[in-house]
C-alpha cells in the first residue's frame, strides 16, 4: 500500500471509529452542547474552532479580561454561527458560569490562571477542556485532578499529540507492533529560537485591559505592555518557561507511546546561558533526565545555535533494539537497525473536509485534525463514560514532572515525588516548593478541599 493511502485510511478509520461510538455522525441525534470559552486569545479561539467543527454548539459565553480581545472574539464566532447571534461577553468567568452554566468550558488562558478556572468550572457542572501546561506548581495539579473526580466530570487536556494521526500510526506500527523492540532510551527536544528578551518600559494600563484580574493569583509585576502571544511566557510567574511549554508536550507523548507512569526520580541543569540584557527569566538552555525503570527519558532545550537534527528541531527520539522512532508534530521517521529501508510518514491534513482551515486567521494547520479527534474523545467520554485519551491525571503527571524538571534545576539535586503523600522524598526544602504563594485575596486549591 502506498504510503499517502495508508495514513489517510489509518488516520480516517481512526476518526470513523470515534465518531461512530459518539453517535456524533449525525449532529441531529446528540444534543447542542452549550459551551463557553475563558480566554480568547489565539489558542482559545483555535481550541473553539475546532469543537464547533466536529459538535453541535450553542456558544454562551466568551469571557476575557481584555475588552477589545473579546470584543474581536466574538465578532469572529459570530462569523461561524451567523452574525444574529447574541453571544454574551464577560470580564469575570465566575459570573459567566454563574449566568449561563455552559456544559462544556474551554480555557485557553495562560498557564497561571489553570487551575483556579477549571476547580471554578468543575464545581459549576462543566467540563473541561484546559490548555496545557495544567498547572504552575504540583499541588494545583493536584487539587484539580481531586476536583475533576469529585464532581465527576470529564477533564480533556489540550496534549494533542495523543490524537495525531500520523503518531497514532507510528505508535501502532513500531511500538504496539514490537517492530521498534525493548526501549531503554528517549530523547526530547527543543531548538527553537522562542524565548522573548526585551526591555519594554513599564507603561501606564490601557483602559481595556484589566491587569489586576490578568494576574489573579501570580505575583504583579510592573506593567510593561501587553502580554498576549508569547511575552508572558517569557516570565516564571506566569508558567514553566519552554520545559513547561514544550517538553510537556513530547515527554507527554513518549509517555503516552510507552506507557509509563510518574518518573521514579527527576534531574536538571541549566540556566540564562546566552542573553542576560533582557527582562525575561526564564532559562534558555536545560537538560532535564527523567528516569524510569531501566529507560531514561531525557530532554533539552536550548534558544540559541542550531539543533542538532535540522530535520527534527521540536520532536523525540526513541531508541530501540531493532531501531529508532523519530516524531513531531509534522512528521516521523523508523530507522531500522542494520539493514533495512527508513521508513517515512506525514502529518494527515483535512483540507478538502474542512476548507474553513484554509482560510482561518493564525490556524495551526498541521495541528487542526488532532485537536478535532481530541474533542471527538473528549465529547466520547462525556457522553459514554470514561476517562478521556489526555485524562486530567496524565496531564498532571507530564506537568508536574516539567515543574519538578525546574525545581531540580533551580535546587541541584534530583528529586523523587511521592504523588500519594505530595511530597518530595526526604526533601522539605522541596517539598515546600510544590506550592507556590498565591497574590490575596486569591486562595490556593489544595487537594484535600477542593
Amino acid at each position: 500500500m502506498h504510503r499517502r493511502n495508508f495514513i489517510r485510511q489509518s488516520a480516517a478509520a481512526f476518526a470513523l471509529s470515534t465518531i461512530q461510538s459518539t453517535g456524533l455522525g449525525d449532529w441531529g441525534l446528540t444534543p447542542r452542547r452549550r459551551v463557553a470559552l475563558i480566554g480568547t486569545g489565539w489558542y482559545g479561539k483555535s481550541d473553539l474552532f475546532r469543537l464547533m467543527q466536529v459538535a453541535s454548539v450553542d456558544v454562551v459565553g466568551l469571557c476575557d479580561v481584555d475588552r477589545n480581545q473579546l470584543k474581536e472574539a466574538i465578532s469572529r464566532v459570530q462569523e461561524r454561527v451567523g452574525s444574529g447571534a447574541i453571544i454574551p461577553g464577560y470580564g469575570d468567568h465566575r459570573k459567566m458560569l454563574a449566568e449561563q452554566q455552559p456544559e462544556i468550558v474551554l480555557i485557553g488562558t495562560p498557564d497561571h490562571w489553570h487551575a483556579l478556572q477549571t476547580i471554578d468550572a468543575l464545581k459549576a457542572g462543566a467540563h473541561v477542556y484546559v490548555q496545557k501546561p495544567i498547572s504552575v506548581d504540583v499541588i494545583e495539579g493536584e487539587a484539580m485532578l481531586a476536583a475533576a473526580r469529585k464532581y465527576k466530570r470529564v477533564v480533556q487536556v489540550g496534549t494533542q499529540r495523543r490524537s495525531t494521526p500520523h503518531l497514532i500510526e507510528a505508535k501502532r506500527r513500531f511500538i504496539d507492533s514490537g517492530m521498534l523492540g525493548k526501549v531503554h532510551h528517549a530523547e526530547m527536544f527543543c531548538y527553537y529560537h522562542m524565548r522573548r528578551s526585551g526591555n519594554p518600559p513599564v507603561q501606564a494600563v490601557p483602559d481595556f485591559f484589566d491587569y489586576e484580574m490578568w494576574t489573579g493569583p501570580a505575583p504583579m509585576r510592573p506593567f510593561d505592555g501587553l502580554p498576549h502571544r508569547g511575552w508572558w511566557r517569557a516570565f516564571m510567574e506566569y508558567g514553566n518557561g519552554i520545559t513547561g511549554d514544550m517538553c510537556v508536550h513530547m515527554y507527554d507523548t513518549v509517555r503516552w507511546m510507552l506507557g509509563l507512569g510518574w518518573p521514579k526520580r527527576i534531574s536538571a541543569t541549566g540556566g540564562i546561558y546566552g542573553s542576560h540584557t533582557g527582562k525575561s527569566n526564564i532559562a534558555d538552555t536545560q537538560t532535564a533526565i527523567f528516569e524510569h525503570d531501566d529507560l531514561h527519558c531525557v530532554w533539552q532545550h536550548r534558544t540559541w545555535g542550531t539543533a542538532s537534527d535540522p530535520e527534527y528541531p521540536w520532536g523525540f527520539k526513541i531508541y530501540g533494539e531493532k531501531g529508532t522512532l523519530c516524531g513531531s508534530t509534522t512528521k516521523y521517521d523508523f530507522i531500522p537497525s542494520g539493514k533495512g529501508e527508513k521508513m517515512h510518514g506525514d502529518v494527515f491534513f483535512e483540507k478538502e473536509k474542512y476548507p474553513e482551515d484554509l482560510t482561518e486567521k493564525d490556524i495551526e494547520l498541521n495541528a487542526a485534525p488532532a485537536t478535532r479527534l481530541h474533542m471527538l474523545n473528549f465529547l466520547e467520554s462525556i457522553d459514554h463514560g470514561g476517562k478521556p485519551v489526555a485524562d486530567i491525571e496524565e496531564a498532571h503527571i507530564s506537568t508536574a514532572a516539567c515543574i519538578l524538571a525546574n525545581m531540580s534545576m533551580q535546587l541541584g539535586r534530583p528529586l523523587a515525588y511521592d504523588p500519594q503523600q505530595h511530597i518530595v522524598k526526604g526533601d522539605a526544602e522541596a517539598t515546600a516548593l510544590l506550592q507556590r504563594k498565591y497574590r490575596s485575596p486569591w486562595i490556593h486549591p489544595h487537594p484535600d478541599t477542593v
